[in-house]
């Protein structure tokens, strides 16, 4: 899968040192993967949860999540956001 844009994952592991291992393994895994569909990435991530449009997943146990819109179409992954558990919840990122 092609992701974009790696520069949000840099950014918020610099923030948030913490999340960094599991945001680049999941950088690492996903970019060698081409998934078919949503079940087929739930077979990697089976925490990985439909929101709206988008696919968000949970990243270090439930601190922060990864908001993505994926397009199995064109094996293209946006990264839309990488909030806290509390920025998530606030739920501001459904209209941005």
């Amino acid at each position: 899968m092609r992701i974009i844009s790696h520069k949000k994952i840099i950014e918020f592991s610099e923030k948030y040192p913490d999340s960094e291992d599991w945001l680049h393994n999941w950088y690492s895994i996903v970019s060698k993967t081409e998934y078919l569909s949503f079940a087929d990435l739930r077979k990697t991530f089976p925490a990985a949860d439909i929101v709206d449009k988008f696919t968000v997943f949970n990243v270090k146990g439930n601190h922060y999540r990864l908001i993505t819109a994926i397009h199995y179409n064109t094996k293209t992954v946006y990264i839309r956001n990488i909030l806290t558990h509390s920025e998530y919840d606030k739920s501001k990122w459904r209209n941005d």
